[in-house]
């Protein structure tokens, strides 16, 4: 079964009579109103006010699939389970219906609907504590629903209670949560995969980390709020919080305990087979794959939010995830070249939408990234390779490979732990010393300068770069004074430029923003700049890079003969032309609504 069979069951069965669960839209993978994330990384998440009390607009029943990322997996990928980007079907009673409805309906789903065998589903419940009792409500339920006894399992705070915040004691005071009952997939006995782990000398159960039993499903039951020291109290309404895993139940339907023989990633791998000629079933193999497989996926998606890769924030997770893929195809044999990395996420394009509709940025920063780690990648493993003929490494050498070859942290570490070189169990706390002896000894006054989005300074580049100025420019007169950049990329090729815009433009407005941008090229006007302090920059009405900090002092890059009759002022301390006429004429070869408020536009030399 594919995911897409699996996801369309999912909200059909519990949009259908007697469930009448309303459908609501999934969130952003980033969620651009809430700074103390990086990304959306459950179905729940964006939900947390509703199930805090607040009324939902479409009802007490919801029901959704919502894309989410966990940055806490990257160092789990490998195994037979594990991913970064995920989907997770969730469904929410508020303060409806409760434990005996919520376990037939998705008791109903998974055999049912998906045809697993209920002889092969089990419980873990939770176990009780001082303030909550043992759950053997929930107990009962299941029992009733077929399931036998020896398949249910108590277990405690740590595995089966779920806050925001933690386990009961952990909850601070006016915290709501709840016990939760999660569905694990066992995949038996006969296939030996306990015995074939790390685990073998250990007793398997339910929450065995050798990947017999796979977790499907999680129900949690708010019911209770912190009111005091040790002290819980039942809430007078009751929530549902349901989340399954999509790969999970998909991997389950077609009865593979590991979650990359499911279709998404089967034919990724394929390509993966046929670009190293190497194959899946030979053991070394798997886990060097499983993690590219993964990680361009879970790039891919990151790319299509509009991030592009960088050393800050989600742009740093796409980095890490291009760069640790890149590795891991070097240690198949397979060495990066223009264009190629592309080819391995294609297949993705065919079950993902968000892929498919971003597919030229996508390809392009992805190829980009990756060429670039590729051509680095042998100087810096070299040079790695040589602190560690003394069998230690070091945070100022660890340090150095990331400043000096963009080397990752978490890939040196990951290169020495597999071939025992020691390394210091502080060393994280005193690369953090370099991190920031670094940042004293780069404070200049034209610290915080934009620069511009370039990803190189080749010729092309820069030309493209002073056309964005006037594309900003030209889209303030054309559209209003609300347009205002939320971020770009540009490279010899094309230039993509992201700004505030509620709709799309119509094709009378991109015609004559295009013909308006020519029309300043063809005037050849001069392109000036100016340093001055912040201050004074801030008076002239020069545009900021929306959310960009800026030092004491700045540059302006202003278009025109002087900056008070000037057609384009920004701060911006990249490289540009000289004069207009240096750019040559351009295009708008595309645009994209990627958020309620921004548009995305690209440009390019016009042939």
């Amino acid at each position: 079964m594919k995911l897409n069979e699996v996801r369309e069951k999912y909200l059909k069965f519990f949009k259908a009579s007697p469930r009448d669960h309303k459908e609501i839209k999934p969130a952003p993978l980033i969620l651009s109103d809430d700074p103390t994330t990086l990304f959306t990384s459950s179905g729940m998440q964006p939900l947390v006010p509703y199930l805090l009390g607040e009324k939902h607009p479409m009802g007490k029943r919801l029901v959704n699939s919502q894309p989410s990322f966990r940055t806490v997996d990257i160092e789990e990928v490998g195994d037979n389970r594990h991913t970064t980007f995920f989907e997770m079907l969730g469904n929410w009673s508020l303060g409806d219906y409760f434990k005996k409805d919520q376990f037939a309906w998705f008791f109903e789903f998974l055999t049912s609907e998906i045809g697993l065998s209920k002889e092969k589903l089990w419980i873990s419940v939770f176990e009780g504590s001082k303030q909550v009792p043992r759950d053997t409500e929930s107990s009962e339920i299941w029992k009733s629903l077929g399931i036998p006894e020896s398949h249910i399992g108590y277990y405690g705070a740590e595995k089966n209670w779920w806050s925001r915040n933690g386990t009961p004691d952990e909850m601070p005071v006016g915290d709501i949560g709840g016990p939760d009952s999660e569905v694990f997939y066992d995949f038996g006995e006969d296939l030996k995969i306990h015995e074939n782990s790390i685990y073998a000398k250990q007793k398997c159960h339910m929450n065995c980390n050798c990947g017999r039993f796979l977790e499907i499903g999680n129900s949690v039951f708010m019911q209770y709020k912190k009111v005091g020291e040790g002290k819980l109290e039942e809430l007078p309404n009751k929530n549902v919080d349901f989340g399954g895993g999509l790969l999970r139940i998909a991997a389950a339907a077609i009865e593979s305990p590991d979650v990359f023989n499911t279709n998404v990633f089967k034919s990724a791998i394929e390509v993966i087979e046929k670009h190293t000629g190497k194959f899946y079933f030979e053991n070394e193999n798997k886990a060097p794959m499983r993690i590219i497989a993964d990680h361009l996926r879970g790039a891919a998606f990151i790319l299509a939010s509009g991030v592009e890769p960088s050393n800050k924030l989600q742009g740093y997770i796409a980095r890490r995830l291009i760069r640790r893929a890149v590795y891991k195809l070097k240690v198949l044999g397979f060495e990066i070249g223009d264009g190629t990395i592309s080819a391995f996420i294609k297949s993705y394009a065919d079950e993902y939408d968000e892929i498919k509709n971003n597919w030229l940025q996508i390809k392009d920063s992805l190829n980009i990234e990756a060429v670039k780690f590729g051509k680095a990648l042998a100087k810096g493993e070299k040079k790695l390779r040589k602190f560690m003929e003394k069998g230690t490494l070091s945070a100022e050498e660890i340090f150095d490979l990331y400043q000096t070859e963009g080397f990752p942290i978490e890939l040196t570490l990951e290169i020495a732990v597999s071939e025992n070189i020691k390394v210091s169990d502080s060393v994280e706390a005193e690369i953090s010393k370099q991190f920031k002896s670094h940042k004293d000894k780069s404070k200049t006054t034209s610290a915080g300068v934009f620069k511009g989005g370039l990803v190189d300074k080749s010729e092309d580049t820069v030309r493209l770069h002073t056309a964005t100025h006037l594309l900003q420019a030209v889209l303030r007169e054309v559209l209003g004074n609300h347009v205002i950049q939320r971020g770009q990329n540009i490279n010899s090729q094309r230039s993509r430029f992201d700004f505030t815009h509620d709709k799309k433009l119509t094709e009378a407005e991109l015609e004559k923003v295009e013909s308006l941008i020519n029309e300043i090229i063809k005037k050849d006007l001069s392109v000036n700049k100016l340093e001055m302090k912040k201050s004074d920059a801030e008076k002239t009405g020069a545009i900021q890079a929306f959310g960009e900090k800026y030092g004491d002092s700045v540059i302006i890059h202003y278009v025109g003969e002087t900056l008070k009759s000037a057609f384009s002022k920004e701060f911006c301390g990249g490289p540009h032309v000289s004069r207009t006429s240096d750019i040559g004429r351009v295009k708008i070869i595309k645009q994209e609504k990627i958020g309620a408020s921004t548009l995305r536009v690209y440009l390019s030399k016009s042939k």
